[in-house]
């Protein structure tokens, strides 16, 4: 089983949820991405604050990616973060339509304080929910 985390920057919520999923279920291959990541730059330091309290810091990639360097034909599964990153994965792969799930999870960088853990626990929650479904 192969599965994609699909977000817009790849610094918060995909790296995330995919440094969880790999905690939560080893031996799964799991990946992130994003439609327009933030390269060079590292993935956001309120992430890597939270995986670390969550015992999956280990777990987490340093540099963003981006969805041109993923073959989206191999994943199984794909998780987009919001309806808006779907669309994107469909324009460069519309046979990928019957393995994307779309999770409506806003992007903590374009909210005010305070709303990064309340996005975090929701993707914990969701990565728990798919971990015990595969």
């Amino acid at each position: 089983m192969k599965i994609l985390f699909v977000c817009s920057g790849n610094a918060f919520r995909s790296p995330l949820a995919e440094a969880l999923l790999k905690k939560f279920k080893p031996g799964i291959e799991v990946d992130s991405t994003g439609t327009n990541p933030v390269v060079p730059v590292a993935v956001a330091e309120s992430t890597k604050r939270y995986l670390i309290k969550e015992n999956a810091n280990q777990y987490l990639k340093q540099i963003p990616e981006g969805l041109n360097e993923k073959d989206l034909n191999k994943y199984d599964l794909i998780v987009a973060m919001k309806t808006e990153n779907k669309d994107v994965i469909l324009s460069k792969c519309p046979e990928c339509e019957t393995k994307i799930v779309v999770w409506n999870i806003d992007d903590p960088y374009f909210l005010p304080q305070g709303y990064t853990k309340k996005i975090f626990e929701r993707i914990k929650q969701k990565v728990k929910e798919l971990a015990g479904s595969l």
